[in-house]
C-alpha cells in the first residue's frame, strides 16, 4: 500500500479521502436511522467529497508543506494556524453549500447560515488536535489520507447537523437566537 501512495498519490489520497468521507455518511445513516438507507444523501457526500475536499486537501497539504517546511513547532504551528483559519471555513462551506446544490435545494445557503457558526466553533475543538499530529508526525505523501480517516469522525457530525439538525446551536450565522 506504501507502493502506491508513493508512486499514484494523487489517486490514492483523494480516493481513500472521499471513501472515508462518504463512509461518515454511511456510518451516520446507519446508526441514526430506522428506516432505509438514503443513497442519494451519501451519493451527494461522495460527489463533494470527491470532487473539492479530497483535491482541496491533497494541493493544500503541499501548500502548506512547501511555504512552511518541516515538523519544527514554529513550522507546525504557522501550518495550523493557516489551515484553520482558511481551509476549515472553507471546507465547511463547501459541504453545506455543495451538499444543497446537489440536493436541488432552492436556496443553497440555507444550511450554511444556520449551521456554519457552530461547526466551525465545533471544528476548533477537533481540527486543531488532528492537524497538529498531522504536521507534527504523518509523512507529506500520506496527509491527505490521515486527514481522510479524522474526516471520516468529522463526517459523521456534518452529516448530523446537515440531515437533523444542529442540536447544539444557539445562533445562526446572522447572530439570531435559533430555538
Amino acid at each position: 500500500m506504501q507502493n502506491a501512495f508513493r508512486r499514484f498519490p494523487w489517486f490514492t489520497n483523494v480516493s481513500m479521502y472521499g471513501c472515508l468521507f462518504a463512509g461518515g455518511d454511511f456510518v451516520h445513516q446507519w446508526f441514526s436511522r430506522t428506516d432505509k438507507m438514503d443513497w442519494t444523501h451519501t451519493r451527494n457526500v461522495a460527489v463533494v467529497a470527491f470532487s473539492f475536499h479530497g483535491n482541496f486537501n491533497f494541493f493544500w497539504m503541499r501548500l502548506l508543506e512547501r511555504k512552511f517546511p518541516g515538523n519544527s513547532a514554529a513550522m507546525v504551528m504557522k501550518k495550523l494556524l493557516l489551515d484553520q483559519t482558511t481551509a476549515a471555513p472553507l471546507a465547511t462551506s463547501v459541504f453545506y453549500t455543495g451538499v444543497s446544490l446537489l440536493e436541488g435545494k432552492e436556496d443553497i445557503f440555507e444550511d450554511w447560515r444556520a449551521k456554519f457558526l457552530n461547526t466551525y466553533k465545533t471544528g476548533l475543538m477537533f481540527w486543531p488536535f488532528m492537524q497538529l499530529l498531522n504536521f507534527a508526525l504523518v509523512p507529506l505523501y500520506v496527509r491527505t489520507t490521515f486527514t481522510g480517516c479524522c474526516a471520516f469522525v468529522w463526517a459523521i457530525f456534518l452529516c448530523f447537523s446537515q440531515q437533523s439538525g444542529d442540536e447544539l446551536k444557539t445562533t445562526d450565522f446572522n447572530g439570531a437566537e435559533v430555538l
